[in-house]
């Protein structure tokens, strides 16, 4: 059975996908949308709509591969964060394509352990094994990127704080800034 709709994580997973040739569609979907009626995270990914708005497709391009593929520390594959390149990384990118296509989910040009497919993944789970995916793996490699990225002035960090602000919402933990390190 084919799972249709998109939930708020899957929604963010689409800012966090290379930017190509419908990224201002998915720019103009965030700006109409219903906001998730968290204040700070409503909050967090104005400011990154605000700042991506006006750039030229091409230099939104240079600036994603800037902050994510240049970037190893704040590289977007939960895998990597958790295994680097042991083999148990290989293992997990293999439960993960088993993951996506159990949940009906079709994969993407990148990795089954990138953050855009990890999100739409946990749109699809049931509650307490999306907690368990969420608490275990999500978690602890969305600190690491966190930390490896130190532009404060980079628009998308915003969407990873707005992501940590809707995971800790969902821990009962405060705010995005106690998620990360």
């Amino acid at each position: 059975m084919q799972q249709t709709g998109m939930g708020i994580l899957g929604r963010i997973g689409e800012l966090l996908a290379y930017p190509r040739g419908d990224y201002r569609d998915r720019l103009e979907s965030w700006r109409t949308a219903p906001p998730f009626g968290d204040v700070e995270a409503d909050s967090l990914l104005r400011n990154f709509l605000r700042q991506i708005q006006d750039l030229p497709l091409e230099q939104v391009q240079e600036l994603y591969t800037h902050t994510f593929d240049f970037n190893p520390a704040c590289a977007l594959e939960v895998g990597w964060h958790l295994y680097g390149d042991e083999y148990a990384r290989g293992e997990f990118l293999l439960a993960m394509r088993e993951r996506l296509r159990r949940h009906c989910i079709a994969e993407s040009r990148e990795l089954p352990d990138h953050l855009s497919n990890v999100l739409s993944l946990l749109d699809h789970m049931e509650p307490q094994e999306a907690r368990n995916f969420r608490d275990g793996f999500l978690i602890p490699a969305l600190n690491k990127m966190l930390a490896g990225l130190a532009e404060h002035d980079n628009p998308y960090r915003y969407v990873l704080l707005a992501l940590a602000k809707r995971l800790s919402s969902q821990t009962g933990e405060g705010s995005a800034e106690d998620l990360h390190v």
